[in-house]
């Protein structure tokens, strides 16, 4: 057993639970032991009770993936256990880091000889039954240590992975992939949007959606579970309209400036977003008033 994960969030765990299901031998930690206990009882995953005694576990080289909060968490564990790792081991990270950071870890890491590899994945709830789009960046020789692994996580053997290039090309493929995500669920919104407003046509939105679904050229995974979510409810009453965003749209965009390269759909999907966090309210607010200002218009009360 030479494959540890430390991080057994909803991806993490699915993660772990579908390499179990591949025969693959590993050992796992979570900060809560509750959560390693009751996964290893489930999927027959080694249980550790401290990183250390996770890294001590696995056999040379060693493969530690880390699936964890992008930023200084997934910092903090690489500087914890680097100094408990061997030239020639290998530590992944699977979370959404910005590809700027994976570059500069590698760079840092280098000198050690421990490789450094930075897997995008995606798959959401679903990749534990359909696998996992994984996009990974690293050189071909620290690749080689966790293809067998990928090749498990993925949809297929001969599908639905890549290694894309050195490091930081998985997470820069991924950010992408998110930015691209961002634009196909705000164009989805907002055509649904505009049937449910036209009342006088009393429009079946889950009969369209579950029509498009076949044949159409917008059929797609997520017309897939919108047609199942407003099967289920077309009014949507109870559902508060924010919109979170996980930070891989705003780098997508920062790097459409950066390159100078047009990508208004994209950008303006991650707009929206912050429209529906309620950013916008205090500029509406100024907008309302300039009106009044310069035209007398009404401004309507909060009340």
């Amino acid at each position: 057993m030479n494959l540890g994960i430390i991080g057994l969030g909803r991806m993490g765990a699915n993660m772990a639970r579908r390499l179990r299901l591949g025969k693959i031998p590993l050992a796992a930690f979570n900060r809560s032991n509750d959560v390693t206990q009751k996964l290893a009882e489930e999927s027959g995953v080694t249980a550790m009770n401290s990183i250390e005694a996770l890294v001590q576990s696995l056999a040379t080289p060693r493969v530690v993936w880390l699936m964890l909060p992008a930023g200084e968490t997934t910092q903090e564990h690489i500087n914890l256990i680097t100094p408990m790792l061997d030239k020639g081991d290998v530590i992944v990270d699977g979370a959404n880091s910005c590809y700027k950071d994976s570059i500069s870890r590698a760079a840092a890491l280098k000198g050690t000889g421990i490789d450094y590899i930075d897997a995008g994945v995606s798959g959401g709830v679903w990749g534990l039954a359909n696998g996992y789009a994984m996009m990974v960046g690293g050189t071909k020789e620290a690749f080689a240590k966790i293809e067998e692994y990928i090749k498990v996580l993925a949809p297929g053997a001969d599908k639905g992975w890549m290694h894309c290039g050195p490091v930081g090309s998985g997470h820069y493929t991924k950010m992408i992939h998110n930015g691209i995500e961002y634009g196909m669920m705000q164009a989805f919104a907002e055509g649904f949007s505009l049937l449910k407003n036209r009342d006088d046509f009393d429009l079946d939105l889950a009969q369209i959606a579950e029509m498009w679904r076949h044949g159409s050229v917008v059929r797609s995974w997520m017309l897939d579970l919108s047609a199942e979510f407003l099967n289920e409810d077309q009014d949507l009453d109870e559902i508060a309209p924010f919109v979170a965003d996980s930070g891989e749209g705003r780098w997508t965009a920062i790097e459409a400036i950066e390159q100078g390269i047009p990508s208004p759909v994209m950008t303006l999907a991650l707009m929206a977003r912050f429209e529906s966090q309620g950013k916008a309210t205090y500029g509406n607010k100024m907008l309302s008033m300039m009106r009044k200002g310069f035209g007398g218009h009404a401004v309507k009360s909060k009340d």
